[in-house]
């Protein structure tokens, strides 16, 4: 017969069991976060001495070179192509226009013959005024002819005094009479030579503006055709009264001034001139003076009525020291400069601007010539970044460094820490894949077959 457990000892049994399973647990569990903590803490230690011997990459930067040179500065202006002369041709007389023997646009020389007008009017009245002319000379005479028998008979007193007088007064008449003949006769062959229509001046000829045909009177303001002259020609433009006080005293001593004129995208240089005149006077409405420039335009670059840029020459500033412009950054307060020092880190240098002529800019204070300064790049820098300074220029490809001679770009000096580059000769830079030769500053190591290398420095 079986012996039956006591209900106590049952209980103590799965009691038993119970916190072993717990404590076994808890330990399992225990096992979990020590294994975690643990990770974490390698984690954190091999990050924290990462970073420590980790330093930070340099920034990419164009730089440039602060210089000394003589900087011109320069007034801009919009002026607008002025002919020297601009002249409408026109009738003096009135009449049928017969012919028209120019080609419009076409070059004319002063004097070449343009149009003519039927001449027959006036030949005819040139032939009636000659037969009256012919008529009071010969009347003039006849008179002169009794004059004197006149006189002749009043020394014997066998006429009166009235009669003498009479016909002094009719030989006067005739000879007036011969002087109008004349003046109209000289009148008429003036018209005469008003029927051909000669070029006032040198010059470019417009469009037709009367066709062979119509009756051309001196009324008429419209003209036959209008010429300017192209070559020299002027540009009229207006500068601010604020430059007055520097242009006024050159202009008035006689001094030639440059000035040059770009096209309206201010791409291409269509001349360079001098200044002739300037105006007396400032405008009350725009603030500013008008100017009138002259050019030599063989070449016909400069059109009447066209739109140009100009520039005008007020001054030279002599040894100036100046920076490429875009080197030149702007905060609130201040304009600065990236400076980069010989151990490749920069310092943002407060400058005092100068004007501005082309890429350059004048530094009066902030910067000395020589220093080599960031010019692309500077968005990311701050005090005492350093930077890797690119080529001012544009880089050139890799593969066009391929396959060189190693002794034109590397020196002798072995050094660690390069890349490993299998088959043929190929330069790498461990932070650009195109960069030129002179961006280089890292090591590199050759590899010209396996187990065999040559490792150089690029500078």
């Amino acid at each position: 017969m079986e012996e039956k457990k006591s209900p106590t000892k049952h209980n103590q049994m799965v009691i038993s069991r119970r916190w072993q399973e717990r404590v076994s647990a808890e330990n399992f569990l225990g096992l979990v976060i020590l294994c975690i903590t643990l990770v974490a803490a390698l984690w954190l230690y091999i990050a924290t001495k990462k970073s420590k011997n980790t330093a930070p990459k340099p920034i990419p930067v164009v730089a440039g070179i602060s210089s000394i040179r003589d900087v011109p500065i320069y007034a801009p202006a919009l002026g607008t192509v002025t002919p020297v002369y601009t002249v409408t041709v026109q009738t003096q007389i009135n009449g049928l226009l017969m012919k028209v023997l120019f080609k419009e646009g076409q070059l004319v020389k002063k004097g070449e013959l343009l149009a003519q007008i039927d001449q027959r009017p006036y030949e005819a009245l040139l032939t009636q005024y000659e037969g009256d002319l012919k008529r009071d000379s010969a009347l003039l005479a006849n008179a002169r002819i009794d004059l004197k028998r006149y006189q002749k008979l009043w020394k014997e007193d066998s006429i009166s005094q009235q009669t003498l007088a009479t016909q002094q007064s009719l030989v006067e008449q005739y000879e007036g009479n011969v002087k109008t003949d004349l003046g109209l006769i000289q009148s008429t062959k003036i018209n005469l030579i008003y029927c051909n229509i000669t070029s006032p001046t040198d010059g470019r000829i417009g469009l037709r503006l009367v066709d062979p045909g119509n009756f051309v009177q001196t009324s008429n303001t419209q003209g036959i055709a209008v010429i300017t002259t192209h070559n020299p020609i002027t540009v009229i433009f207006p500068v601010a009264e604020d430059y007055v006080p520097q242009i006024a005293p050159q202009a008035y001593a006689g001094k030639e001034m440059q000035v040059k004129v770009y096209d309206r995208q201010q791409k291409n240089l269509l001349g360079i001139g001098k200044l002739l005149a300037l105006d007396n006077q400032i405008s009350t409405n725009t603030g500013t003076v008008r100017l009138r420039a002259i050019f030599n335009n063989e070449k016909n670059k400069l059109f009447p009525n066209q739109f140009v840029n100009v520039k005008i020459l007020i001054e030279t500033l002599k040894q100036a020291t100046v920076v490429p412009t875009a080197a030149i950054q702007h905060a609130t307060t201040k304009d600065f400069i990236y400076v980069i020092h010989a151990n490749n880190t920069v310092t943002a240098q407060t400058v005092v601007m100068g004007p501005t002529s082309g890429d350059y800019t004048v530094i009066k204070s902030g910067v000395l010539p020589g220093q080599k300064v960031v010019v692309n790049g500077a968005d990311k820098l701050m005090d005492g970044s350093a930077v890797f300074v690119q080529n001012q220029h544009s880089s050139k490809p890799v593969q066009k460094a391929a396959n060189k001679p190693l002794s034109k770009f590397a020196s002798e000096r072995p050094l660690g820490g390069a890349k490993h580059i299998t088959g043929m000769y190929t330069l790498v830079h461990e932070d650009s894949s195109t960069v030129s030769k002179t961006q280089w500053s890292s090591a590199i190591e050759i590899r010209k077959r396996p187990n065999e290398s040559i490792t150089r420095n690029i500078t």
